[in-house]
């Protein structure tokens, strides 16, 4: 086969695995609600399990309502306000 041939091939095989990674990464999806210090943020992530969504909506949460090292580990310590999963 010459390379003009190969080459769409690859690209078609390579966007088709890129779509298929993305479709099968989020099997639960969570809302989570933290407050810190006053301020408020809800954050939605998906994950393998639920675990892995929450951590994640929460570290984004954390991340909307802190500055620093010091406070994102603080919040991140805190209970969530509010934590909804779903499939």
């Amino acid at each position: 086969m010459n390379k003009k041939r190969i080459l769409p091939i690859i690209f078609l095989a390579f966007v088709a695995f890129v779509i298929y990674s993305t479709m099968s990464l989020g099997k639960v999806t969570c809302t989570v609600c933290i407050e810190y210090q006053g301020a408020e943020a809800c954050r939605t992530a998906s994950g393998e399990d639920r675990e892995s969504a929450v951590r994640t909506a929460t570290e984004n949460a954390c991340a909307q309502v802190t500055s620093g090292m010091s406070n994102t580990r603080n919040c991140l310590q805190q209970p969530p306000v509010s934590v909804e999963c779903g499939d």
